[in-house]
């Protein structure tokens, strides 16, 4: 067995070393041309219709949830606990400059994710309870079509179930943490977990996109609060921090030893693997919630996959980073995994221990809920609404099993499965970049859905 397990583990930290980052990127910056850089040039106009109307309630067209209670589902998943302790981390493993690497891939994620929405808005269905569905595997079996089509699409929904089953493990164990500390033990904190997610599971996705719309921005505030507030108290701090942080972009021999180019590659690949895991553009995740949404045009909808590029990994993500180096705890390797946590409670004392651990765990607790919903929408795709319905209770089951295994080899079998996920919907991606192209254009070229159509003529 240990030795499957050392084979598995070679291969996935080959496939994640570089291969997949370059078809993250490489597909991301095709979809960018292709759509004539949209993240930039309608950047104004997608935070108008995201940031501009997120409770707006009043929206056109087709679907079975508001548009911003399908990006906060969607968001949900997207926003864990790896926005507080993951993101600081690569100041410590690759140098400050790789926050700027981290914000280019960023970027081009946003290009990404809202290729992915536009084609699961166009080949969305309704199911036998009358709910829109869609996502990457509707979208390859429609879209790409025949013998290869259905393979892909087969393969990219079986391959996304079986990582996030046991995913909902690890992140309940995750999300235990903060109530042990309140002196439960792991087995009835798991359970309470399990038995919240149940609660908002099980009222499909209507009930989750009513939690997360609230639960979403609540535990965003909370955090960016808190946060802004240190980078307040050291305002005096922040620009040489910026100055450290585009400095060591560009100069990696300021890093440590060894040769530049070496230690260039080292940064680019940190901040840009950062940059494109902490959203989960890419993964094909995001379409299973968007699609629910109600929209007049597929691009419409993918103007909010922008938005949460822009609200995970350039706020969030951004607001983590630059306490850890306002607050000089970036000087001290030892601190790499809890910097955040150690400035938060040099600032506020106790209150400050008590908002990270409440962060962390409904950042986790959100993301359970979300996942939970993913695995239901893919296994109703491979074997039919009922199944799909089946898995429901198979999550909270997964929950539950929390509070007695440690799953110690998760990370490898977790790791090697999603890579399967995102070679596949990304090479998918760019079989459909043409269509995305097609979809953009129409929606940009009609004053119907963009005004600033009329000075274009």
């Amino acid at each position: 067995m240990q030795a499957i397990i050392d084979f598995i583990t070679t291969i996935t930290n080959w496939a994640w070393s570089w291969p997949i980052l370059i078809v993250l990127l490489v597909g991301g910056i095709i979809i960018t041309v292709r759509t004539g850089f949209v993240q930039i040039r309608h950047f104004g106009f997608a935070m108008q219709q995201t940031f501009g109307k997120m409770f707006n309630s009043e929206v056109g067209g087709e679907g079975t949830v508001s548009p911003f209670q399908a990006a906060s589902a969607a968001l949900a998943s997207s926003i864990g606990a790896a926005n507080i302790v993951v993101a600081p981390s690569i100041i410590f493993t690759a140098g400050p400059g790789a926050i700027v690497w981290m914000w280019v891939a960023g970027i081009i994620g946003q290009a990404t994710k809202f290729g992915e929405i536009v084609l699961g808005i166009k080949y969305r269905e309704v199911n036998d309870d009358g709910e829109y569905v869609g996502g990457p595997a509707y979208t390859f079996k429609k879209g790409i079509g025949g013998t290869v089509g259905k393979v892909m699409g087969f393969l990219v929904a079986f391959f996304f179930m079986i990582e996030i089953l046991p995913s909902i493990t690890v992140q309940t164990i995750s999300a235990t943490g903060p109530l042990e500390q309140l002196g439960l033990s792991r087995v009835v904190a798991s359970i309470i977990i399990a038995i919240i997610v149940a609660l908002v599971v099980l009222g499909g996705i209507k009930r989750i996109g009513q939690v997360t719309e609230k639960l979403v921005p609540f535990m965003a505030a909370l955090y960016l609060v808190f946060g802004l507030i240190i980078l307040v108290m050291n305002i005096g701090e922040l620009p040489n921090a910026l100055s450290i942080i585009f400095k060591s972009a560009f100069q990696p021999q300021a890093i440590a030893g060894g040769s530049a180019g070496g230690l260039f590659l080292q940064m680019l690949k940190a901040g840009a693997a950062r940059g494109c895991y902490s959203n989960e553009a890419g993964m094909g995740s995001a379409p299973y919630a968007h699609c629910t949404a109600v929209t007049d045009h597929p691009a419409r909808q993918g103007l909010w996959g922008i938005f949460e590029v822009v609200a995970d990994t350039i706020i969030v993500c951004t607001v983590s980073v630059l306490i850890v180096m306002v607050t000089g705890n970036y000087k001290n390797p030892e601190l790499a995994n809890i910097a955040v946590e150690r400035a938060f409670n040099s600032a506020f004392g106790q209150i400050g221990t008590i908002v990270i651990a409440v962060s962390l765990f409904l950042f986790v607790l959100s993301t359970i809920i979300v996942i939970a919903f993913y695995t239901e929408k893919l296994g109703e795709y491979l074997f039919g609404t009922r199944f799909g319905k089946v898995m429901r209770y198979v999550s909270c089951f997964m929950a539950v099993l929390a509070g007695f295994v440690s799953f110690e080899n998760a990370g490898v079998f977790l790791d090697f499965t999603l890579g399967l996920v995102v070679f596949t919907n990304m090479l998918g991606m760019i079989l459909l970049s043409g269509e995305i192209k097609e979809l953009t254009d129409e929606f940009f070229n009609d004053p119907k859905y963009y005004p600033g159509a009329k000075s274009k003529k």
